[in-house]
Formats: structure tokens, C-alpha cells, sequence
């Protein structure tokens, strides 16, 4: 059963130690990063940049679609509707990225009419037990394209409250909700990307609302959780590879589909990300568990072997590395890269192969956004852009 009385508590806890703004994907000097490379026309920074201006969603006359009730999974009554909402979060996100870039307020408006058309719309997630990725998932982009939106002076405080209001009414309780009770099942039930979204969630919210006590149960989840979305219960199994040392880490889904195991890796990112933007270097968590699974994962998805140890689901004892989906192409690893390469140095040469792979099998040969992995909701997991926006050597 939920503790409402914990759960007000959280909702109404401010900061005392302040956050970094913008602090969630991006902080400004990425921003300005990105920007400089934009201005002197440098490759491979423009061709994505150029990607991101041929995205319908990036249009500054892009009309959102709200609705007062999201539906993810059969309830078996209403439609599902969720594809709206991760449309529409998308737009404001490459929207608010082209105001950073361009400069020009018509973006910012745009993206801000979104935010605003949501926030006086909507009021609740339905729909099955997917309601809870809808929460996680819909939930972390929306605070994220917000948060790069604060310091527009064209968004009002009343109506930047409401939006804050928003996510924590909407969003966060249902995340808070996951994360606690896990829908009535063990802890062990759900696969680790359930758990991530909604770590990824509440991690935004506590910083786009400013409450330290939401963010630090977000970021404590993960280091020391119960459920598989903890860092050291998704990482199951650690190998040396022969020849060079290096670490390969087993994560929980390795043995279920290749699509939710790289999807792991993509939203791992987001939340050392943001994580990292508030000086909580997470991607050093566990001696670098996240490059350690990002290797296992990008090492098998470029047509290498890999070791596999039996894993235990709720669906049955998983014998083998899953071949389903293997070869999957998702946006998110730029980001992994980037860090790992270039601010510790670390080696990270399989993610970067598998990272090339993906890009390689975009016609403009860099990692896309939402629209540009086709229109079902696997492609608008993540933000993506990542060769724009987190690349950080050519």
C-alpha cells in the first residue's frame, strides 16, 4: 500500500542545497558546446544538427494534442493514446534545443505552448500495468524539456507552477507508486526497465521542481534499491574478456530480447546523466558498472559471443543470451560513449563500434531522434540527437 503521508512529504520538500539549472541532460556549457559547433559548421555536429531541423517535430507550428487521460496498455475499455503524449514531449524537447541553439523566441513559444497545453489538460495515466512505463518514460522527457525551458522569460511563473504541480500530481505518484509497491508483485517481478524510467523520472522532477528529498529517493533507488533498477541487482553476472581485461557485465534482460536490453543502456544513461549534471558522478558507480553493461550489451549486438549465465525470471529460467532482436539499432549510446571515452578515459571500444553500427544504418550516418526510428513508441524511448548533443570529440 502506497505511504501517502511519505509521499506528501517528498512532494513538499524544497531544496536547501540547490540544484544546477538548466541540470538534467544538459547543463548550458553542453548547450553552448553544441552550439559552437553548429556556428563554425563542424562535422559530424551539423549533419545531426541538420537532422534534427528536417523533424517534423521541431516545427515551430507543431500543434500538441492533449488529453486529460493517457492510456498505455488495454484497460478493456479505453484506446490506448499514449503515442500523443510521447509525440507531443518529443516536440517540445527538440524544440527547446533549437532555442538554445538558434536563439530565435519562436521555438521557445512553441515548445512552451506544448508544456503549457498539457499541463492545463491532463490529469491522470490509465490503462494496464504499462501506465507505470508511461509514468517513467513520458514522465522524465517532459521534465527535461521543462527544465530547458526555466529561464525562458516568455513562460510565466504561474504557469511554470503548473507545470510542477503537473509532474508531481501525475507523473512522480506514479512512479513513487512502481517503486514502492511494484504494482503488488515481489520486487524481482518486473524487468530492470521499469524500474529505470521511473528512477529516471523521479531524478527529473525532484530537479525541475527543485526538491532535493525527490531527487536524492530517485538517485538512492538506484545505488541501493530493492528492485532490478538497482545498479547492483540489474548487473547479474561479471566476466574478464580474454586478451585485453576488460570487464563485461551480464545485465538483467541480456537473456529475455536484445531491444529491452539495449533500451537498459539507454535509459542507464539518462540517469547517470542527470545524475552527473548534479555532481553525483553515477557512471562510477560499481567501478563504471554502466560502461562494464554497455560493453556486454554493444559487444553481442555487433555479432560478437559473449558469456551468458542462467538468469531466473518470472517468466522461467532464462537459458541462453537472447538472439531476439539482436543487431537492434537505438539512439542513446552517443551519450554513453562520450563519457566514458572521453571525460574517463575508460575504454570503451565496443560501445563505439555499436555505436557507429547504429549511426551507419541512418541514411545521414548520425544518431536520430524521436520520428527517425519509426513511429512506435520503442523509437521515442529516449531523446537521442546524441552526436549533437553529447559528442564530444569528432
Amino acid at each position: 500500500m502506497l505511504a501517502k503521508g511519505f509521499l506528501l512529504i517528498i512532494i513538499l520538500a524544497v531544496s536547501v542545497t540547490g540544484f544546477v539549472h538548466p541540470g538534467l541532460l544538459h547543463r548550458s556549457q553542453d548547450l553552448e558546446r553544441a552550439k559552437n559547433h553548429v556556428l563554425k559548421g563542424d562535422e559530424p555536429w551539423t549533419t545531426d544538427w541538420q537532422l534534427l531541423l528536417n523533424n517534423s517535430h521541431a516545427s515551430p507550428t507543431y500543434e500538441p494534442d492533449p488529453q486529460p487521460t493517457i492510456y498505455r496498455g488495454s484497460d478493456g475499455t479505453h484506446a490506448e493514446n499514449y503515442g500523443r503524449l510521447y509525440n507531443d514531449a518529443h516536440a517540445a524537447y527538440q524544440l527547446a534545443i533549437r532555442w538554445h541553439i538558434q536563439g530565435d523566441d519562436q521555438y521557445a513559444d512553441a515548445a512552451v505552448a506544448i508544456l503549457n497545453a498539457w499541463s492545463s489538460t491532463m490529469v491522470a495515466i490509465g490503462g494496464s500495468s504499462d501506465r507505470f512505463l508511461a509514468a517513467g518514460i513520458y514522465g522524465y522527457q517532459l521534465a527535461n524539456a521543462a527544465e530547458l525551458m526555466r529561464s525562458y522569460s516568455g513562460w510565466s511563473t504561474s504557469d511554470q507552477d503548473q507545470m510542477k504541480t503537473f509532474l508531481q500530481d501525475v507523473f512522480f505518484s506514479e512512479s513513487y507508486r512502481f517503486l514502492t509497491t511494484h504494482n503488488g508483485q515481489d520486487e524481482y517481478h518486473y524487468y530492470a526497465n521499469w524500474d529505470f524510467c521511473n528512477i529516471a523520472n523521479i531524478m527529473a522532477i525532484g530537479v525541475f521542481t527543485d526538491n532535493q528529498t525527490m531527487y536524492e529517493y530517485g538517485k538512492n533507488y538506484f545505488l541501493n534499491g530493492d528492485g532490478r533498477g538497482a545498479i547492483n541487482n540489474f548487473i547479474y553476472k561479471n566476466y574478464t574478456e580474454s586478451g585485453g581485461g576488460k570487464i563485461l557485465s551480464q545485465g538483467q534482460e541480456a537473456g529475455r530480447d536484445q531491444g529491452h536490453a539495449t533500451l537498459d543502456i539507454s535509459l542507464l544513461g539518462v540517469i547517470m546523466q542527470q545524475g552527473y549534471n548534479q555532481g553525483d558522478d553515477l557512471f562510477a558507480t560499481l567501478g563504471d558498472a554502466g560502461l562494464h553493461a554497455s560493453e556486454y550489451v554493444s559487444k553481442y549486438n555487433v555479432g560478437y559471443d559473449v558469456p551468458y549465465t542462467l538468469y531466473e525470471s518470472y517468466e522461467g529460467n532464462q537459458t541462453v543470451i537472447s538472439a531476439n532482436s539482436r543487431y537492434t539499432h537505438r539512439p542513446g549510446f552517443e551519450l554513453i560513449y562520450a563519457h566514458y571515452n572521453d571525460i574517463k578515459h575508460a575504454n570503451a571500444s565496443w560501445t563505439k563500434t555499436y555505436r557507429d553500427q547504429t549511426n551507419g544504418n541512418s541514411t545521414a550516418g548520425v544518431e536520430g531522434g524521436g520520428g527517425n526510428y519509426g513511429p512506435n513508441s520503442g523509437g521515442y524511448d529516449v531523446f537521442g540527437y546524441g552526436t549533437l548533443l553529447h559528442r564530444l570529440s569528432a
